[in-house]
């Protein structure tokens, strides 16, 4: 399998806490990967890492063979390879779903208008905000927004979607419509690399499941071993709490 992204000894720190702890892993070309564990496990800072939002106290990442965080790399070139989703929406309030679809694209990538936007309108047709092109954001709900924001990371045709928690800030009735985008984004083959607390999509629709606790990737495997038979009793732990509800 062709890796994409490989993180070598990473580690993360904010002052005298330490966030990472010597993490590694990777993730191959058409993978899904959806990363879980408590809140303050270090799963976003990981994802920021990676995007280099934030930057690494330690370790390397390796982006196509090469280190990103060597002096010499190109941070701004690399950037453009990742599509981010945040928990938050982020979309631009003064702009309607096209144009927050579109700026980015000739800012970044220097397309025409009329190339912007025929990229912006094919995504978003994918994630089903076609008809909602001269909306403005207040006028959307939530999962309507985080569904233009995925259509505008995709319109920069990212090789790697990084996803932090795309649904925490979603009213219940509004995840389903985000992870259904998500799987069909799963289904065509698109890298992705998920922070989630959905443990059904990370169940169903990840082929690898990375759990974190403190810090450290504490297990992991494929779906079914993660879910089935964890080795350890951290990852018990936690999947006790979160698959059985309080009857």
């Amino acid at each position: 399998m062709e890796k994409v992204i490989e993180v070598q000894h990473l580690s993360k720190a904010f002052g005298t806490h330490e966030v990472l702890k010597d993490i590694d892993f990777s993730v191959n070309k058409g993978e899904v990967v959806s990363i879980i564990g408590s809140s303050g496990s270090g799963k976003s800072t990981l994802l920021r890492c990676i995007n280099l939002l934030e930057k690494p106290s330690g370790g390397e990442i390796i982006y196509n063979g090469e280190n990103i965080l060597d002096d010499k790399h190109d941070i701004y070139s690399y950037r453009t390879k990742l599509g981010m989703v945040f928990q938050q929406f982020n979309l631009f309030n003064n702009h309607d779903v096209l144009s927050n679809c579109v700026v980015g694209q000739m800012k970044v990538l220097k397309r025409s208008k009329a190339e912007a936007e025929k990229v912006a309108m094919k995504y978003l047709k994918i994630v089903g905000m076609e008809q909602y092109i001269n909306a403005k954001p207040k006028q959307l709900s939530g999962g309507q927004k985080q569904r233009v924001a995925i259509a505008r990371a995709l319109s920069m045709e990212p090789d790697v979607m990084l996803f932090d928690e795309p649904t925490s800030a979603l009213d219940p009735e509004m995840v389903g419509e985000v992870l259904k985008v998500m799987q069909d984004l799963a289904k065509s083959g698109l890298t992705m690399l998920v922070v989630t607390h959905e443990m059904s999509f990370a169940k169903e629709v990840s082929h690898r499941v990375v759990f974190m606790d403190k810090g450290v990737i504490a297990e992991e495997g494929t779906p079914q071993q993660i879910f089935n038979n964890p080795t350890q009793e951290r990852t018990r732990e936690f999947l006790k709490r979160t698959l059985n509800p309080i009857s």
